[in-house]
Protein backbone atom coordinates (compact mmCIF):
# COMPACT_ATOMS: atom_id res chain seq x y z
CA UNK A 1 0.00 0.00 0.00
CA UNK A 2 1.16 3.61 -0.72
CA UNK A 3 1.29 5.32 1.90
CA UNK A 4 -0.59 8.62 2.32
CA UNK A 5 2.30 11.00 3.12
CA UNK A 6 5.41 9.39 1.15
CA UNK A 7 8.09 11.42 0.29
CA UNK A 8 11.65 11.67 -0.45
CA UNK A 9 13.00 11.44 3.16
CA UNK A 10 10.51 7.47 2.71
CA UNK A 11 13.17 6.64 0.09
CA UNK A 12 15.43 3.70 1.14
CA UNK A 13 19.34 4.07 0.77
CA UNK A 14 20.31 3.84 -3.12
CA UNK A 15 24.01 3.37 -1.69
CA UNK A 16 25.58 1.42 -5.07
CA UNK A 17 23.01 1.95 -7.20
CA UNK A 18 23.35 4.19 -10.75
CA UNK A 19 20.42 5.71 -11.54
CA UNK A 20 20.20 8.25 -15.02
CA UNK A 21 17.69 10.79 -14.85
CA UNK A 22 16.90 12.64 -18.88
CA UNK A 23 16.47 15.65 -18.79
CA UNK A 24 17.60 16.45 -14.99
CA UNK A 25 18.92 20.37 -15.17
CA UNK A 26 15.84 21.52 -14.25
CA UNK A 27 12.06 21.38 -12.46
CA UNK A 28 11.09 17.44 -11.67
CA UNK A 29 14.16 15.87 -13.07
CA UNK A 30 15.92 18.04 -11.30
CA UNK A 31 14.46 17.33 -7.76
CA UNK A 32 14.67 13.48 -9.06
CA UNK A 33 18.11 13.86 -9.68
CA UNK A 34 18.93 15.60 -6.31
CA UNK A 35 16.79 13.29 -3.98
CA UNK A 36 18.26 9.94 -5.20
CA UNK A 37 21.49 11.89 -5.04
CA UNK A 38 20.77 12.77 -0.78
CA UNK A 39 20.08 9.00 -0.66
CA UNK A 40 23.25 8.13 -2.00
CA UNK A 41 22.88 6.74 -5.69
CA UNK A 42 25.62 7.54 -8.52
CA UNK A 43 23.27 9.89 -10.45
CA UNK A 44 24.27 10.66 -14.64
CA UNK A 45 22.53 14.14 -14.87
CA UNK A 46 21.62 13.33 -18.72
CA UNK A 47 20.83 16.38 -20.37
CA UNK A 48 21.38 17.99 -23.79
CA UNK A 49 23.03 21.11 -22.42
CA UNK A 50 26.22 20.48 -20.73
CA UNK A 51 26.21 24.13 -18.96
CA UNK A 52 22.84 23.59 -17.25
CA UNK A 53 23.40 19.86 -16.70
CA UNK A 54 27.18 21.34 -14.68
CA UNK A 55 24.95 24.13 -12.92
CA UNK A 56 22.47 21.37 -11.65
CA UNK A 57 25.29 19.33 -10.66
CA UNK A 58 26.50 22.13 -8.57
CA UNK A 59 23.85 23.06 -6.99
CA UNK A 60 23.33 19.24 -6.30
CA UNK A 61 26.98 19.39 -4.79
CA UNK A 62 25.92 22.18 -2.69
CA UNK A 63 23.62 20.95 -0.91
CA UNK A 64 25.25 17.30 -0.58
CA UNK A 65 28.82 17.60 -0.21
CA UNK A 66 28.69 13.68 -0.73
CA UNK A 67 26.57 13.64 -3.64
CA UNK A 68 28.20 11.64 -6.47
CA UNK A 69 26.54 13.34 -9.71
CA UNK A 70 28.10 13.05 -13.26
CA UNK A 71 26.77 15.54 -16.05
CA UNK A 72 26.44 13.42 -19.59
CA UNK A 73 25.22 15.06 -22.67
CA UNK A 74 22.58 13.38 -24.60
CA UNK A 75 19.96 15.11 -26.91
CA UNK A 76 16.68 12.95 -27.07
CA UNK A 77 15.68 14.91 -30.28
CA UNK A 78 18.89 13.26 -31.97
CA UNK A 79 19.06 9.52 -32.34
CA UNK A 80 22.47 9.76 -33.19
CA UNK A 81 22.92 11.91 -29.95
CA UNK A 82 21.01 8.93 -28.08
CA UNK A 83 23.27 6.30 -29.24
CA UNK A 84 26.72 7.88 -28.67
CA UNK A 85 25.21 8.48 -24.89
CA UNK A 86 24.54 5.09 -25.00
CA UNK A 87 27.76 4.18 -25.58
CA UNK A 88 29.85 6.65 -23.56
CA UNK A 89 27.97 5.08 -20.75
CA UNK A 90 28.42 1.55 -21.35
CA UNK A 91 32.30 2.60 -21.25
CA UNK A 92 31.96 4.08 -18.30
CA UNK A 93 29.72 1.37 -15.98
CA UNK A 94 29.06 -2.13 -16.21
CA UNK A 95 25.66 -1.84 -14.81
CA UNK A 96 22.45 0.53 -14.68
CA UNK A 97 20.05 0.31 -11.86
CA UNK A 98 17.64 2.97 -12.67
CA UNK A 99 16.45 4.22 -16.15
CA UNK A 100 14.25 7.63 -15.18
CA UNK A 101 12.64 8.64 -18.95
CA UNK A 102 11.94 12.35 -17.60
CA UNK A 103 13.03 14.58 -20.24
CA UNK A 104 10.43 16.37 -22.57
CA UNK A 105 9.32 18.75 -24.59
CA UNK A 106 5.27 20.47 -23.81
CA UNK A 107 3.69 22.44 -26.20
CA UNK A 108 6.39 23.70 -28.35
CA UNK A 109 5.60 25.58 -31.78
CA UNK A 110 5.58 23.04 -34.63
CA UNK A 111 8.88 21.96 -35.11
CA UNK A 112 10.78 18.48 -36.16
CA UNK A 113 13.60 16.56 -34.80
CA UNK A 114 16.95 15.83 -36.24
CA UNK A 115 15.67 12.71 -37.68
CA UNK A 116 12.34 14.40 -39.34
CA UNK A 117 10.11 13.07 -36.09
CA UNK A 118 7.48 15.86 -34.71
CA UNK A 119 9.16 17.45 -32.22
CA UNK A 120 7.35 16.13 -29.15
CA UNK A 121 6.24 12.38 -30.12
CA UNK A 122 10.34 12.34 -31.65
CA UNK A 123 11.80 13.36 -28.06
CA UNK A 124 9.05 12.87 -25.06
CA UNK A 125 8.62 8.96 -26.88
CA UNK A 126 11.22 7.66 -29.68
CA UNK A 127 14.14 9.63 -28.07
CA UNK A 128 13.51 7.55 -24.87
CA UNK A 129 12.52 4.32 -26.47
CA UNK A 130 15.41 4.04 -28.65
CA UNK A 131 17.36 5.01 -25.72
CA UNK A 132 15.78 2.22 -23.50
CA UNK A 133 16.51 -0.65 -25.66
CA UNK A 134 20.30 0.24 -25.93
CA UNK A 135 20.20 0.23 -22.76
CA UNK A 136 18.37 -2.60 -21.68
CA UNK A 137 21.31 -5.03 -21.62
CA UNK A 138 22.86 -3.38 -18.79
CA UNK A 139 19.27 -3.02 -16.96
CA UNK A 140 18.79 -7.06 -17.77
CA UNK A 141 22.26 -7.96 -15.90
CA UNK A 142 21.61 -5.70 -12.53
CA UNK A 143 19.14 -7.36 -10.06
CA UNK A 144 16.48 -5.02 -8.76
CA UNK A 145 16.70 -2.75 -11.95
CA UNK A 146 13.50 -0.30 -12.75
CA UNK A 147 12.67 1.93 -15.93
CA UNK A 148 10.40 4.53 -15.19
CA UNK A 149 8.39 6.54 -17.79
CA UNK A 150 7.38 10.32 -17.11
CA UNK A 151 3.95 10.44 -18.76
CA UNK A 152 1.10 12.75 -17.65
CA UNK A 153 -2.48 13.28 -16.88
CA UNK A 154 -2.55 15.17 -20.55
CA UNK A 155 -2.61 11.29 -21.90
CA UNK A 156 -6.18 11.56 -22.16
CA UNK A 157 -6.23 13.92 -25.15
CA UNK A 158 -3.89 11.69 -27.01
CA UNK A 159 -5.15 9.53 -29.63
CA UNK A 160 -2.16 8.31 -31.95
CA UNK A 161 -2.64 8.35 -35.63
CA UNK A 162 -0.41 6.67 -37.51
CA UNK A 163 -1.05 7.82 -40.68
CA UNK A 164 0.05 11.22 -39.76
CA UNK A 165 2.49 10.30 -36.97
CA UNK A 166 4.69 13.94 -38.17
CA UNK A 167 1.70 16.00 -38.62
CA UNK A 168 2.62 16.76 -42.06
CA UNK A 169 -1.55 15.87 -43.25
CA UNK A 170 -2.92 18.04 -40.97
CA UNK A 171 -2.92 21.36 -39.20
CA UNK A 172 -0.63 21.11 -36.28
CA UNK A 173 -2.32 21.59 -32.36
CA UNK A 174 0.15 22.05 -30.04
CA UNK A 175 -1.94 20.14 -27.03
CA UNK A 176 -3.11 17.26 -28.95
CA UNK A 177 0.44 16.30 -30.16
CA UNK A 178 1.60 16.48 -26.48
CA UNK A 179 -1.36 14.00 -25.22
CA UNK A 180 -0.28 11.33 -28.16
CA UNK A 181 3.37 11.65 -26.89
CA UNK A 182 2.45 11.06 -23.63
CA UNK A 183 -0.09 8.45 -23.81
CA UNK A 184 2.52 6.83 -26.13
CA UNK A 185 4.66 6.78 -23.04
CA UNK A 186 2.12 4.83 -21.68
CA UNK A 187 1.75 1.93 -24.69
CA UNK A 188 5.52 1.87 -24.59
CA UNK A 189 5.66 0.97 -20.23
CA UNK A 190 2.70 -1.15 -20.60
CA UNK A 191 4.03 -3.14 -23.75
CA UNK A 192 7.32 -3.24 -22.47
CA UNK A 193 6.06 -4.22 -19.00
CA UNK A 194 4.53 -7.43 -20.94
CA UNK A 195 7.71 -8.23 -23.25
CA UNK A 196 9.83 -8.40 -19.96
CA UNK A 197 7.23 -10.60 -18.13
CA UNK A 198 7.57 -12.68 -21.51
CA UNK A 199 10.98 -12.85 -21.26
CA UNK A 200 11.31 -13.60 -17.38
CA UNK A 201 13.05 -10.58 -16.72
CA UNK A 202 12.82 -9.34 -13.40
CA UNK A 203 13.11 -5.61 -14.40
CA UNK A 204 10.58 -3.37 -13.34
CA UNK A 205 9.06 -1.18 -15.82
CA UNK A 206 6.19 1.77 -13.82
CA UNK A 207 5.28 4.45 -14.83
CA UNK A 208 4.75 8.13 -12.94
CA UNK A 209 2.90 11.93 -13.74
CA UNK A 210 3.55 14.79 -11.96
CA UNK A 211 -0.12 16.43 -11.89
CA UNK A 212 0.30 20.20 -12.21
CA UNK A 213 3.65 21.41 -11.15
CA UNK A 214 5.15 24.52 -11.86
CA UNK A 215 8.47 24.06 -14.33
CA UNK A 216 10.40 25.14 -17.53
CA UNK A 217 7.92 22.90 -19.07
CA UNK A 218 5.02 25.43 -19.63
CA UNK A 219 6.83 28.44 -21.02
CA UNK A 220 4.85 27.95 -24.01
CA UNK A 221 1.85 29.08 -22.23
CA UNK A 222 0.73 32.20 -20.59
CA UNK A 223 -2.52 30.45 -19.47
CA UNK A 224 -0.56 28.13 -17.21
CA UNK A 225 2.06 31.03 -16.49
CA UNK A 226 -0.86 33.03 -15.23
CA UNK A 227 -2.46 29.93 -13.18
CA UNK A 228 0.67 28.06 -12.07
CA UNK A 229 0.72 30.56 -8.66
CA UNK A 230 -2.85 29.38 -8.17
CA UNK A 231 -3.00 25.81 -8.66
CA UNK A 232 0.88 24.02 -9.23
CA UNK A 233 2.77 22.44 -6.82
CA UNK A 234 6.33 22.57 -6.62
CA UNK A 235 8.43 20.45 -8.39
CA UNK A 236 9.51 19.10 -5.17
CA UNK A 237 6.23 17.56 -4.81
CA UNK A 238 5.59 16.96 -9.02
CA UNK A 239 9.00 14.55 -8.30
CA UNK A 240 7.50 12.42 -5.72
CA UNK A 241 4.84 9.86 -7.97
CA UNK A 242 8.47 9.15 -9.90
CA UNK A 243 10.94 9.04 -6.92
CA UNK A 244 8.25 6.40 -5.41
CA UNK A 245 7.61 4.57 -8.82
CA UNK A 246 12.26 4.67 -8.82
CA UNK A 247 12.33 3.24 -5.24
CA UNK A 248 9.43 1.42 -3.39
CA UNK A 249 9.62 -1.59 -2.60
CA UNK A 250 5.69 -1.72 -3.11
CA UNK A 251 5.84 -1.04 -6.70
CA UNK A 252 4.96 -3.91 -9.18
CA UNK A 253 5.98 -3.91 -13.25
CA UNK A 254 3.33 -1.94 -15.55
CA UNK A 255 1.96 0.17 -12.52
CA UNK A 256 1.83 4.20 -13.23
CA UNK A 257 1.42 6.51 -9.95
CA UNK A 258 0.73 10.22 -9.87
CA UNK A 259 -0.13 12.84 -7.25
CA UNK A 260 -3.15 11.49 -4.64
CA UNK A 261 -5.10 14.74 -4.33
CA UNK A 262 -8.09 16.33 -6.30
CA UNK A 263 -7.84 15.18 -9.96
CA UNK A 264 -4.12 14.25 -9.35
CA UNK A 265 -3.44 17.49 -9.82
CA UNK A 266 -1.12 17.59 -7.07
CA UNK A 267 0.05 15.78 -3.46
CA UNK A 268 1.57 12.89 -2.28
CA UNK A 269 2.05 9.88 -4.62
CA UNK A 270 -0.48 7.04 -5.37
CA UNK A 271 -0.71 4.65 -7.28
CA UNK A 272 -3.01 5.82 -10.09
CA UNK A 273 -5.27 4.44 -13.13
CA UNK A 274 -4.82 5.61 -16.64
CA UNK A 275 -7.73 6.01 -19.49
CA UNK A 276 -8.65 2.95 -21.19
CA UNK A 277 -7.25 4.11 -24.56
CA UNK A 278 -3.49 3.91 -23.23
CA UNK A 279 -4.96 -0.09 -22.38
CA UNK A 280 -5.44 -1.47 -25.90
CA UNK A 281 -2.66 -3.88 -26.24
CA UNK A 282 -3.08 -4.02 -30.21
CA UNK A 283 -2.49 -0.19 -30.35
CA UNK A 284 0.97 -0.33 -28.27
CA UNK A 285 2.11 -3.31 -30.28
CA UNK A 286 1.47 -1.31 -33.37
CA UNK A 287 3.55 1.72 -31.88
CA UNK A 288 6.52 -0.59 -30.33
CA UNK A 289 6.63 -1.97 -33.84
CA UNK A 290 6.57 1.46 -35.55
CA UNK A 291 9.18 2.48 -32.85
CA UNK A 292 11.85 0.00 -33.86
CA UNK A 293 11.36 1.19 -37.27
CA UNK A 294 11.75 4.92 -37.13
CA UNK A 295 14.63 4.54 -34.53
CA UNK A 296 16.17 1.12 -36.01
CA UNK A 297 16.71 0.41 -32.02
CA UNK A 298 15.19 -3.53 -31.79
CA UNK A 299 14.63 -5.24 -28.32
CA UNK A 300 12.49 -7.77 -26.52
CA UNK A 301 10.96 -9.12 -30.03
CA UNK A 302 7.82 -11.14 -29.55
Amino acid sequence: MTQTKWDSANMPDQKGRIAIVTGSSSGIGDETARALAEKNATVIIAVRNITKGENAAKKIKALNKQADVKVMVIDLSDLKSVRSFAEAFKQKFKKLDLLINNAGVMIPPYGKTKDGFELQFGTNHLGHFALTGLLLDLLENTPGSRIVNVSSGAHKIGNINFDDLAWEKRPYKEWKAYGDSKIANLYFTYELHRRLKQKNSNVIAAASHPGWTSTDLQRHNGFFNFLNPFFAQKPVMGALPTLFAATSPDVLSGEFFGPSGWQEMRGYPKKVDSNDLSKDEKIAEKLWQVSEQLTVVKFLSK
